[in-house]
């Protein structure tokens, strides 16, 4: 199989091309990324003569079109992803996950190209510390900043491409990610690499704000599960019941590490701070079979710690430069 992978040299893609040609060997696989700051080629470097890197945008319609002319699938995980810089310059996001994405629509329709579309669950907005439902498939849209604005029209356009002309489409949404190669402007890699720098962690507001968490590989899983068995037209929230308020990670992100519990500072919370995210993945696990290996929260953040910590020379020159981002809109409180 031909597959083309937009954003393949990004964190999730990345992971979905590293795992893709550990379970399928045979798979052709083409990586259109643009090389933006959150992509690192150096990730793809152990499979470099097995996959064909392409630099370029996925707006760019006429590469776009050449390219989904030769394969057989499309993957689209290119977006950008990350909510404060969202806040702080929507354009980006407006240009990649809006008119790129309608780029990739009109080029597999040319060509009538299986196409596969990652999102978020961002996208349904939040729900309250003390609301006991979780999103599901017929959950109504209401995304809150930006980023997630922007993958939720995304996602309606897949699905009008679907009902317009016929799209072989299908789509996922996912909570949040963590694992191997994730960029250290995130969450997670941002803590773990606060505390092996010495720095301390800084949390958001009360910290008590909630992610449903799943690592990478599971995510990945699940949509080659969705790939080969979903059916078309459909969309699958995908989901390992990893719910963990942000100070409980940074907890156990400081005791993994052997230090104080509450060795972090609170800083002022970020505008539209979305409350809770929560997932029901059981259409995925019904319907299709599918089911998270990594269900051991701590567990897979003791691995995901063990690899940041033995791939310093991966993340330390983008560092200092992070932090300094941070630092201009983060003021400490308490």
């Amino acid at each position: 199989m031909r597959v083309l992978v937009t954003g393949g040299a990004g964190f999730i893609g990345a992971n979905f091309v590293l795992r893709t040609l550990e379970q399928r060997p045979d798979a052709a696989i083409t990586v259109l990324d643009k090389l933006t700051y959150a992509a690192n080629p150096a990730t793809l470097a152990s499979v470099s003569d097995r996959i064909d890197l392409v630099k370029g945008d996925i707006a760019d319609a006429d590469l776009v079109d050449d390219l989904v002319a030769a394969t057989d699938l499309v993957v689209h995980f290119a977006a950008e992803s990350h909510n404060d810089n969202s806040l702080a310059d929507p354009s980006a996001f407006v240009q990649t996950n809006l008119v790129g994405t309608y780029s990739l629509l009109e080029a597999v329709r040319r060509h009538g190209v299986r196409y596969h579309h990652i999102s978020t669950d961002e996208v349904y907005g939040d729900l309250d510390l003390d609301d006991p439902t979780r999103f599901t498939e017929t959950t109504a849209y209401n995304p809150s900043s930006p980023y997630s604005s922007t993958k939720a029209g995304s996602d309606l356009l897949v699905r009008a491409w679907v009902r317009s002309f016929g799209l072989a489409a299908t789509i996922s949404n996912c909570s949040n990610n963590y694992g191997p190669y994730q960029h250290i402007e995130k969450f997670i890699p941002r803590q773990i690499t606060n505390v092996l720098s010495g720095v301390r962690p800084k949390l958001y507001g009360d910290g008590l704000n909630v992610r449903d968490w799943i690592h990478v590989d599971d995510h990945n899983d699940a949509v080659w599960t969705i790939i080969d068995k979903g059916e078309i037209g459909e969309t699958y929230l995908i989901g390992a019941d990893g719910e963990v308020n942000n100070r409980t990670v940074v907890e156990t992100v400081l005791e993994l590490l052997g230090q104080p519990a509450d060795a972090f500072d609170f800083v002022t919370d970020r505008p539209g701070h979305d409350r809770r995210y929560a997932i029901d993945s059981t259409r995925l696990r019904t319907e299709l079979g599918w089911r998270p290996q990594y269900v051991d929260f701590s567990a897979g953040i003791s691995a995901t710690i063990d690899w940041y910590r033995d791939n310093a020379d991966w993340w330390q020159p983008n560092k200092q430069a992070v932090e300094q981002g941070y630092a201009a809109t983060e003021k400490v409180i308490g």
